[in-house]
């Protein structure tokens, strides 16, 4: 029987963590041995008594620090790799089970190819999480896309999401090859962690998906989208957009992953842009650059 883990990580996330857990329910369990892990990152939210109070069949790994997204998925993959899972599904907190055959679908795609390494799945804004709430009808929300499969933009370093805002209406139904993965829910094949690793942690949090996505490709791994099947994800709940954490983050960890893989002429505009964001960004944004040069 295939065993396969559920990993997501909290940070002071409580409510979410729980409404994910509870949404996990729908999923059948008759074809699978499943493991679902969460793992905390020294949360002061109460979650932790509260999974060993009503989830018994939760297994919690709790860190003593504040690993983020790239260390928290690195402890629930090693203890998964210890009980031995064929599949390791890393699902975003703030995400929500839309559709039953969610883990059969995955795995009936990640088994099409033994090079298909890592599968994710559409992905829909949760309703009321849509970037441009007003522009949709009522009954079109829930069904705005997020996550379609998409692109990397080696000129620009950044993910492009194929028909991000777009109304779903079939447009992207195929299970097909795509460039790029969705950290907020990923199918990982024991085979990738095996011969590529895990996270980059120096990432913390932001482009450490990047990263593992541009190993496994080097690595002769295909990547692929299912879109036969859903998941909703509250979108940006984790840090917010235009935080100080955002600008943190994604600065300093663009400015890592571009001078790492990008070509000479990206590398040369990263270093401009990044003497910009010194002299005139937010102090997030100058502090990103700083301590990527410090570093």
């Amino acid at each position: 029987m295939i065993r396969l883990a559920i990993i997501t990580v909290n940070y002071n996330g409580k409510k979410d963590t729980l409404e994910l857990l509870d949404s996990l329910k729908k999923l059948p369990t008759t074809n699978y041995q499943l493991l679902t892990i969460v793992v905390d990152n020294d949360s002061q939210d109460g979650l932790v008594e509260e999974l060993v109070k009503n989830y018994p069949d939760v297994e919690v790994l709790q860190n003593g620090e504040n690993k983020g997204f790239a260390g928290g998925y690195n402890r629930g993959l090693e203890y998964a790799q210890i009980w031995g899972a064929d599949y390791f599904l890393l699902i975003n907190n703030d995400c929500l089970i839309k559709d039953v055959n969610l883990l059969e679908e995955l795995i009936k795609t990640a088994a099409l190819d033994k090079n298909i390494g890592l599968v994710s799945p559409k992905i829909y804004f949760a309703p009321g999480f849509e970037f441009h709430k007003d522009r949709y009808k009522k009954t079109d929300l829930g069904k705005v896309i997020w996550y379609a499969g998409g692109k990397f933009d080696w000129d620009n370093i950044g993910s492009v999401h194929r028909g991000i805002d777009e109304v779903d209406q079939g447009q992207y139904d195929k299970a097909e090859e795509t460039e790029i993965l969705s950290g907020a829910c990923v199918l990982i094949k024991k085979e990738v962690l095996e011969k590529v690793g895990l996270f980059d942690e120096k990432y913390f949090l932001y482009f450490e998906d990047s990263d593992l996505m541009k190993r496994v490709k080097d690595a002769g791994f295909k990547i692929f989208y299912n879109g036969k099947v859903t998941i909703y994800h509250k979108v940006s709940q984790s840090t917010g957009v235009g935080s100080a954490i955002t600008d943190y983050y994604h600065t300093r960890n663009r400015l890592i992953f571009g001078m790492k893989y990008g070509k000479w002429r990206t590398k040369l505009a990263l270093f401009r842009e990044a003497i910009k964001l010194f002299i005139f960004g937010r102090p997030a944004q100058r502090r990103g650059v700083l301590d990527y040069v410090l570093s």
